[in-house]
Protein backbone atom coordinates (compact mmCIF):
# COMPACT_ATOMS: atom_id res chain seq x y z
CA UNK A 1 0.00 0.00 0.00
CA UNK A 2 1.11 3.58 -0.80
CA UNK A 3 1.23 6.12 1.92
CA UNK A 4 0.25 9.91 1.29
CA UNK A 5 3.63 11.15 0.90
CA UNK A 6 4.81 8.76 -1.42
CA UNK A 7 1.22 8.79 -3.61
CA UNK A 8 1.86 12.69 -3.70
CA UNK A 9 5.32 12.33 -5.27
CA UNK A 10 7.17 13.56 -2.41
CA UNK A 11 9.67 10.67 -1.57
CA UNK A 12 11.27 7.91 -2.94
CA UNK A 13 10.01 4.49 -2.89
CA UNK A 14 12.63 3.06 -0.90
CA UNK A 15 14.33 5.72 1.35
CA UNK A 16 13.08 8.95 3.46
CA UNK A 17 15.12 11.64 1.51
CA UNK A 18 12.96 13.84 -0.52
CA UNK A 19 13.23 13.59 -3.89
CA UNK A 20 15.22 16.18 -5.46
CA UNK A 21 17.42 15.97 -1.91
CA UNK A 22 15.65 18.92 -0.95
CA UNK A 23 15.07 18.31 2.78
CA UNK A 24 11.57 19.49 3.94
CA UNK A 25 10.78 21.08 7.40
CA UNK A 26 7.09 20.62 7.59
CA UNK A 27 6.80 24.36 8.03
CA UNK A 28 4.96 26.22 5.49
CA UNK A 29 7.00 29.22 5.44
CA UNK A 30 10.74 28.11 7.18
CA UNK A 31 12.12 31.15 6.36
CA UNK A 32 9.55 33.21 8.53
CA UNK A 33 9.99 30.73 11.27
CA UNK A 34 13.84 31.13 11.21
CA UNK A 35 13.35 35.02 11.13
CA UNK A 36 11.17 34.88 14.10
CA UNK A 37 13.35 32.55 16.42
CA UNK A 38 16.50 34.91 15.31
CA UNK A 39 14.24 38.17 16.29
CA UNK A 40 12.68 36.41 19.78
CA UNK A 41 16.49 35.51 20.66
CA UNK A 42 17.50 38.97 20.10
CA UNK A 43 14.76 40.40 21.59
CA UNK A 44 14.74 38.70 24.81
CA UNK A 45 18.52 39.29 25.39
CA UNK A 46 17.52 42.75 24.91
CA UNK A 47 15.41 42.29 27.75
CA UNK A 48 17.62 40.21 29.97
CA UNK A 49 19.84 42.61 29.35
CA UNK A 50 18.31 45.39 30.64
CA UNK A 51 16.51 44.22 33.37
CA UNK A 52 19.66 42.68 34.74
CA UNK A 53 21.23 46.14 35.36
CA UNK A 54 19.49 46.42 38.91
CA UNK A 55 20.15 42.50 39.96
CA UNK A 56 23.65 43.18 39.26
CA UNK A 57 23.99 46.41 40.98
CA UNK A 58 22.54 44.94 44.02
CA UNK A 59 24.43 41.85 44.57
CA UNK A 60 27.36 41.97 42.49
CA UNK A 61 28.86 45.30 43.79
CA UNK A 62 30.30 48.23 41.79
CA UNK A 63 28.83 48.01 38.14
CA UNK A 64 30.98 51.05 36.49
CA UNK A 65 29.28 53.65 34.27
CA UNK A 66 31.02 52.51 31.20
CA UNK A 67 29.58 48.77 31.96
CA UNK A 68 26.50 50.01 32.49
CA UNK A 69 26.56 51.84 28.72
CA UNK A 70 27.87 48.73 27.58
CA UNK A 71 24.79 46.92 28.62
CA UNK A 72 22.62 49.52 27.39
CA UNK A 73 24.37 49.83 23.80
CA UNK A 74 24.42 46.17 23.29
CA UNK A 75 20.48 45.84 24.10
CA UNK A 76 20.04 48.73 21.90
CA UNK A 77 21.75 47.03 19.22
CA UNK A 78 19.90 43.45 19.82
CA UNK A 79 16.71 45.36 19.44
CA UNK A 80 17.35 46.96 16.09
CA UNK A 81 18.73 43.10 14.89
CA UNK A 82 15.56 42.04 16.33
CA UNK A 83 13.87 44.09 13.52
CA UNK A 84 16.27 43.37 10.74
CA UNK A 85 16.80 39.74 10.78
CA UNK A 86 15.10 39.66 7.19
CA UNK A 87 18.89 40.71 6.26
CA UNK A 88 21.51 37.29 5.72
CA UNK A 89 24.07 39.87 7.52
CA UNK A 90 21.90 40.32 10.18
CA UNK A 91 22.23 36.54 12.04
CA UNK A 92 26.33 37.30 11.60
CA UNK A 93 25.91 40.68 13.80
CA UNK A 94 24.17 38.26 15.86
CA UNK A 95 26.81 36.56 16.19
CA UNK A 96 29.25 39.24 16.69
CA UNK A 97 26.80 40.97 19.43
CA UNK A 98 27.34 37.26 21.41
CA UNK A 99 31.32 38.19 21.28
CA UNK A 100 30.63 41.82 22.20
CA UNK A 101 29.08 40.39 25.40
CA UNK A 102 31.64 37.69 26.21
CA UNK A 103 34.27 41.01 26.02
CA UNK A 104 32.41 43.03 28.24
CA UNK A 105 33.06 40.45 30.84
CA UNK A 106 36.23 42.32 31.24
CA UNK A 107 33.93 45.18 32.75
CA UNK A 108 32.26 43.34 35.00
CA UNK A 109 32.20 39.15 35.45
CA UNK A 110 28.34 38.68 35.33
CA UNK A 111 28.04 40.13 31.96
CA UNK A 112 30.72 37.52 30.91
CA UNK A 113 27.95 35.06 32.49
CA UNK A 114 25.66 36.25 30.69
CA UNK A 115 27.56 36.31 27.81
CA UNK A 116 28.30 32.97 28.05
CA UNK A 117 24.56 31.96 28.01
CA UNK A 118 23.40 33.84 25.52
CA UNK A 119 26.18 32.56 23.28
CA UNK A 120 25.19 29.56 23.54
CA UNK A 121 21.48 30.39 23.14
CA UNK A 122 22.62 32.15 20.22
CA UNK A 123 24.74 29.08 19.12
CA UNK A 124 21.61 26.66 19.16
CA UNK A 125 19.28 29.17 17.02
CA UNK A 126 22.37 28.86 14.86
CA UNK A 127 22.18 25.97 14.46
CA UNK A 128 18.11 25.50 14.32
CA UNK A 129 18.52 27.55 11.46
CA UNK A 130 21.06 25.44 9.47
CA UNK A 131 18.81 22.35 10.38
CA UNK A 132 15.29 24.07 8.72
CA UNK A 133 17.03 25.95 5.67
CA UNK A 134 19.43 23.53 5.06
Amino acid sequence: MVGPEQAAGSEQAGGSEPVGGVRRSGLRNPDKAVRGLGAGTMSLEALVLLLAIQPIRVVGGDLSGAAIGAIVALAVACVVLAGMMRRPWAWHAGTVIQGLLLLSGLLHWSLFALGVMFALVWAYALHVRRVILG
